[in-house]
């Protein structure tokens, strides 16, 4: 559960926001001032401040860098109803963590609580590094492994540095955890540290978010926004899934390791700021390179520093450590005393080979919790969980294999047509393309890429087949 601190000088807004929240599961608590804003920050460090600009006596600016003293990682969102948004841009270069203008729509602002409820989790819960299971409650890294001490050792080393670092791995290695383990270490660990999903942001929005917007740059964008990157300001970035963004925006991302400067979509006037850049990626940016999909000069300004997470399965030695860390640690949130694990059980960890990497591993050491029933974990239960974990990265296909080969067999059965398997053929590219063009709002760059082919290919494609970008072609006609 998570507390927030409402300060505003209307009563009525302080019981709307009250009464929403505590709906959403919060604890609120409330303030007509600056002032006694301060007092509850002093007393009890909320999760989460919301606060106006306009206030009686301390301003809200004068109050967020007030509160800022007394904890510099604590998210503050600031409300403004005044004139122009110069006041809140104002108050992102003091370090809040976004602005509001009055009046805002309800699931608006609880789509920004969540944001800043995990921005401030990112920035506050500490990342231990080399972690003993029984030592640790918070997020940790850990194994003692060889290509993890090695991985320690360069954590440590580009750490203090302002260098920009690459961190590599596959999916569910632990590169997030790296990255603020980074933060932590870093000599701007007291600054913000803004975390942005490069694949989460659809294209259309990733570079408004990134670099912001000038009022009237597009239909909607009544007023100027500041983009993710001027609010880190001082601090660090996480690009998370770089090898995913588009080469447009790579572009400005190059410009801003050069330059140390950014423009918002709409404008001319180039923007200094000071940021530090760390990138994670679990694509292959050589194959990537060679096919035209990701910038060279780019990726040589991201190297400076390259950190490899190697896979579970290069590091079978870690898995007592690791599945020790995690029973202790979702017996804990789960409520639960720790049952412990049987010897027997722990000889299954090193006869799989762990696609899904670490945080597989935590998804079945919690199923085994589950199935063992408040007993020790024993060697049917973690069976039993790897099988289901099994089970669950097949029915998707299994369904999708299922409607296909019911497709297929109508169509051999029907006997309709002799040049059967070029109209199949046909129609499943045709579907195949629409489906990624519809997922991509019809850029036939980010088709191309999600399909794995160039996009010279998918262009003749969508002139073979007479496709519109903007048409969809429905996947039911299987």
């Amino acid at each position: 559960m998570n507390t927030i601190l409402v300060v505003d000088d209307d009563p009525q807004l302080r019981h709307s926001f009250k009464k929403i929240l505590t709906k959403e599961g919060h604890t609120v608590k409330t303030a007509p001032t600056g002032e006694l804003g301060l007092e509850i920050v002093r007393e009890s460090v909320p999760d989460l401040v919301i606060m106006d600009v306009r206030l009686p006596g301390m301003n809200g600016l004068e109050a967020l860098q007030a509160i800022h003293e007394i904890e510099s990682k604590l998210p503050v969102i600031v409300m403004t109803a005044f004139g122009t948004t110069e006041t809140a841009i104002e108050a992102t270069k003091l370090g809040a963590f976004d602005y509001v203008l009055k009046p805002f729509e309800i699931p608006d602002i609880l789509a920004l609580i969540k944001q800043a409820f995990e921005a401030g989790r990112f920035m506050r819960s500490r990342v231990e590094i080399a972690a003993m299971p029984e030592k640790t409650s918070t997020d940790a890294i850990v194994g003692q492994s060889n290509p993890m001490q090695e991985m320690y050792k360069a954590i440590g080393r580009v750490a203090p540095t302002d260098a920009t670092v690459l961190i590599r791995g596959e999916s569910g290695t632990g590169k997030e955890l790296v990255a603020r383990a980074i933060y932590q270490h870093s000599l701007r660990g007291d600054k913000p540290f803004v975390v942005i999903n490069c694949v989460a942001i659809p294209d259309t929005l990733l570079e408004s978010e990134l670099f912001g917007y000038e009022k009237g740059a597009f239909t909607g964008a009544v007023s100027r926004r500041v983009g993710k990157i001027q609010q880190a300001n001082g601090g660090s970035v996480f690009l998370d899934e770089i090898g995913d963004m588009p080469l447009s925006i790579q572009a400005k991302i190059l410009r801003l390791l050069q330059e140390k400067s950014i423009e918002r979509l709409g404008g001319s006037k180039p923007i200094p700021v000071d940021v530090r850049i760390i990138a994670a990626t679990n694509r292959d940016l050589e194959a990537a390179l060679a096919e035209g999909r990701f910038r060279e000069d780019l990726y040589y300004r991201l190297k400076v520093v390259t950190i490899s997470l190697p896979p579970l399965r290069e590091r079978l030695d870690d898995i007592p450590l690791l599945a020790e860390y995690f029973l202790s640690r979702l017996t804990k949130e789960m409520r639960l005393d720790n049952p412990g694990m049987t010897a027997e059980a722990k000889t299954l960890f090193n006869d799989y080979n762990w696609p899904g990497n670490v945080r597989e591993l935590a998804n079945t050491i919690q199923k085994a919790l589950i199935f063992s029933r408040g007993g020790p974990i024993r060697k049917k239960d973690i069976s039993q969980a790897i099988r289901n974990e099994r089970v669950e990265r097949a029915a998707d296909e299994d369904t999708l294999n299922e409607a296909v080969c019911q497709w297929v067999h109508q169509s051999l059965s029907s006997g309709a047509r002799t040049d059967l398997f070029t109209s199949l053929t046909n129609r499943f590219a045709k579907i195949l393309i629409s489906e990624a063009l519809n997922l991509t709002d019809g850029n036939r760059t980010r088709a191309a890429k999600l399909l794995g082919v160039s996009r010279p290919t998918l262009l003749a494609k969508i002139a073979k087949y007479h496709l519109r970008t903007e048409t969809s072609v429905k996947s039911d006609e299987f």
